[in-house]
């Protein structure tokens, strides 16, 4: 039977071999840099807001390990679309299914794609790496200044 642990894998390498909206937004009016400490992951969120509140555009420039790197396109393409107001609501949920005990199974209707980074919470050390993205965008959002950090 095939289990979420290869969809897992086969995702991971997918996005990372091919990360979508990779690449600097043309038009952008919020953005932020993020950096893992741990293991040197390095990316730069750009996000176009209409002046409805709608996430109209988001990409990330960047390197890091296969992880960080499928975590951003993976979120990219989960937040495009999604008004600001509901931005937050969906990155508690990203955190709570990335840090949950390993017996909660992850909603896969509500969270979509996202529900095979769930795999990253059997590598403990490697969730910092999975949110890096998250962190990052939280900060483009808030217009924060500050680099953002998962220390």
């Amino acid at each position: 039977m095939f289990d979420l642990r290869d969809l897992y894998q086969q995702v991971i390498v997918d996005h990372n071999k091919s990360p979508r909206n990779f690449g600097k937004l043309e038009k952008f009016n919020h953005e932020a840099d993020g950096y893992n400490p741990l293991c040197g992951d390095r990316l730069h969120v750009y996000l176009n807001v209409n002046d409805a509140g709608l996430i109209e555009e988001v990409s990330f420039e960047g390197e890091g390990c296969a992880i960080s790197v499928a975590s951003a396109s993976l979120m990219t393409e989960a937040v495009k679309g999604t008004p600001l107001s509901e931005f937050s609501a969906k990155f508690d949920m990203f955190q709570h299914m990335v840090t949950a005990d390993l017996s909660e199974v992850p909603d896969e209707e509500v969270l979509g794609k996202l529900a095979v980074l769930s795999g990253v919470r059997e590598f403990p050390s490697r969730i910092k790496c999975a949110v890096l993205c998250w962190h990052t965008l939280k900060s483009a959002v808030t217009d924060s200044d500050e680099v953002a950090k998962t220390e």
